[in-house]
This record gives structure tokens, sequence and C-alpha cells, in this order.
């Protein structure tokens, strides 16, 4: 069989990614754009003889290792919370006469 291309490498990686392990798709195309991010398959766009399918197992099996998500479900990655607004420091209600610069409410 022909090597891949590079792009067709990476798909393939994360193809994998999700039927070997069960990933979510959107978990395993980030661990592989992290991996490319750290230079990881740098020598496989260098050297095309290394863009083959029995690799691309090889390499999914270490992104997977290396990358492993913490244990509980794998579906989805957890929402995030919605942002808060800063606190704001609980203030001591001033005496009745003494205030400054208020508008009414």
């Amino acid at each position: 069989m022909p090597n891949l291309t590079y792009e067709a490498y990476l798909d393939e990686v994360a193809t994998l990614l999700t039927e070997l392990y069960d990933l979510d798709d959107a978990v395993a195309i980030q661990l592989v754009v992290d991996a490319q991010a750290n230079a990881y398959f740098s020598p496989h766009d260098d050297h095309p003889a290394m863009r083959t399918l029995a690799r691309a197992k090889e390499d999914a099996a270490a992104l997977y290792k290396a990358g492993k998500p913490k244990p509980g479900p794998q579906a989805k990655p957890p929402a995030r919370p919605a942002a808060k607004s800063p606190a704001r420091p609980a203030s001591k209600p001033a005496a009745p006469g003494l205030r400054k610069n208020t508008k009414p409410r």
C-alpha cells in the first residue's frame, strides 16, 4: 500500500484513537493537534516512508498512552461552568447620614 499524505496520516491517527480507544472525536483530534504542536509528527512530514497504516496504529497507541484522559466517561468533555463576575467585597453599610456621593436607587 502506498504511503499516506501527511494530512491523511494525521486523520488516520485520529480515527484510530476513536476506534481503538473509544475516544470522542474532539478528544482524539485534540490529542493529534497537541502532538503536532509539540513537533511529534515533524519526522513524518519529512519522511513519507513513516506514514504507513501500521505506523499510524503505533502512533495512536503512543499518543493515547501519553495523553490518556482521566478515568471516567470519555464520551464528552466536561462542561465548563459559566463565567462569573468577580466577587465584590462585602461592604458594611454606612451609618445614616454619612453616605457620600451615592445616587438614590
